[in-house]
């Protein structure tokens, strides 16, 4: 089970609404997983269709940084979109879920990202990095998301440089320092 930094208030543990597994219960997990219900309830994915806690690691300048992605969709066996939450302002978190839809997969850059605090969302183009919507309709059900499908436009990876700047902007972005002494 992932502990989380000292500064949460920890309730005891849950369980995962997508893997059943038991994390520790927070805040900021229990948005995460009314994030996940929505999709499924509300938003009409399947399970299968939703990976939780995709997680890309960066190390620059003796900063190690976990950046989580709270959840990516798959549709047709592509990763579609990247969801990331994280309270707080939503216009401060843009430009890291982007990087993160960049270079999250290897073979392609995901189309889509959302930015949420569990209120909001902007649904974000990944390749211009324009908002395409705002309010949490903003983020596709799954038929919309299949309607948009033949449409999106599966970039090919980054160069290494440019990979390398996108990996640095998410290092940038996460690093956490409120925690330390």
């Amino acid at each position: 089970m992932r502990h989380p930094p000292t500064h949460h208030l920890v309730y005891g543990t849950l369980c995962d609404y997508l893997t059943g597994e038991e994390l520790v219960d927070t805040d900021d997990e229990r948005t995460r997983q009314e994030l996940a219900r929505l999709m499924v309830e509300e938003k009409g994915y399947a399970r299968e269709d939703l990976a939780a806690r995709r997680c890309i690691e960066t190390l620059f300048s003796s900063q190690f940084v976990q950046s989580n992605i709270t959840l990516t969709v798959s549709l047709e066996g592509k990763r579609v979109m990247v969801i990331r939450y994280a309270p707080g302002s939503l216009v401060s978190r843009e430009r890291s879920a982007i990087a993160a839809a960049r270079v999250l997969e290897e073979a392609y850059q995901i189309p889509l990202a959302v930015v949420t605090n569990g209120r909001d969302a902007e649904l974000l183009d990944s390749a211009t990095g324009k908002i395409l919507a705002t309010g949490m309709a903003a983020i596709p059900d799954c038929q919309k998301a299949r309607d948009l499908l033949p449409s999106l436009v599966f970039r090919e990876p980054l160069d290494d440089k440019k990979r390398e700047r996108e990996l640095r902007i998410l290092n940038a972005f996460d690093v956490e320092i409120c925690c330390r002494s």
